[in-house]
């Protein structure tokens, strides 16, 4: 017999002061109810009830019992209403890893709508450009850029991460305009710090070659925005996802170069665990990001400086 069971029919006799009151509450026989009550007697090794032939109570034990009984009840019964609660209302703590330089300038401008959309969620977003483990380290859902290994984890496509090649008008005005990939050799190209020697500056086309075509980067960093705000103020060409600088491009502040060289677009996912029961928060987080960054979508503004 189910021990809780029996703790709601134990706790229903004696409120209801009769196994006949207790049995029509339950909808079973008055001696199933009996059966309930000697479990619960034979598991704790005393008596629980005091019966006569005209009616029965509390031992001592029972007093102190039955109280315990209504305790452990109730929390239960609250646990389950919190979890019917976040079934259907997205409420708890939502933890979101996503790359470093796509994360902070284009997810966080956006987590100020999503959690006044759903003010009974909060948040962490960590940014991170190393390959986490969504399981091990307790994460809902995980942004990766390129291909994907086969990790068990369900993924929803986003945009293509398409590439440019850009730089100020101010440096394009003191050192020309590149025309091929060859002509970068003559130019300062900023470079991320993660690239490793081979894959710098690999673009396409049949005038590319493939070990790189510029020279040793003498400004180098681990950061987006740095390499970004370097090409702004004039120091050289920089080559990063067109989504952080669409912004620059449309106000005229970088200029697109080499179009047709711009190395292949990177598949962009949205990665949560296959064997997790997708929660509200999560759900939602899903729905809000598709909507901006899916194949169809067409993304908001940035709001960069």
């Amino acid at each position: 017999m189910d021990k809780l069971r029996s703790m709601e029919i134990f706790v229903a006799v004696v409120d209801q002061g009769s196994f006949t009151a207790a049995a029509e509450t339950f909808r079973i026989s008055p001696v199933m109810v009996g059966k309930h009550i000697r479990q619960l007697e034979e598991r704790l090794g005393t008596r629980l009830l005091a019966r006569t032939t005209r009616r029965q109570h509390l031992t001592e034990i029972g007093r102190q019992y039955v109280e315990q009984c209504r305790q452990i009840l109730a929390q239960i019964a609250a646990a389950e209403t919190g979890a019917e609660a976040m079934r259907a209302t997205p409420r708890g703590k939502l933890k979101i890893t996503a790359p470093v330089s796509f994360g902070s300038e284009r997810i966080a401008p956006l987590m100020a709508d999503y959690l006044a959309a759903y003010p009974d969620v909060s948040l962490e977003l960590n940014l991170n450009d190393r390959m986490v483990d969504l399981v091990e380290e307790g994460f809902d859902a995980a942004i990766r850029i390129g291909a994907l290994e086969d990790c068990g984890m369900v993924a929803r496509p986003l945009r293509h991460y398409a590439m440019v090649i850009c730089a100020s008008p101010a440096y394009l005005a003191r050192h020309g305009t590149p025309r091929t990939p060859d002509d970068l050799a003559h130019h300062e190209c900023v470079d991320f710090m993660q690239w490793a020697r081979h894959m710098r500056w690999r673009l396409s086309g049949k005038e590319a070659r493939h070990d790189g075509v510029t020279a040793e980067s003498r400004f180098r960093s681990n950061n987006g925005q740095a390499l970004r705000m370097a090409a702004l103020h004039g120091f050289g060409i920089v080559m990063q996802a067109e989504i952080l600088l669409a912004d620059d491009i449309a106000a005229g502040r970088l200029v697109p170069l080499l179009a047709d060289y711009v190395p292949a677009p990177r598949l962009m996912h949205l990665l949560y665990p296959r064997d997790r029961q997708p929660t509200p928060k999560l759900t939602t987080f899903i729905d809000f990001l598709l909507e901006r960054y899916g194949p169809a979508a067409t993304p908001p503004p940035a709001t960069l400086t």
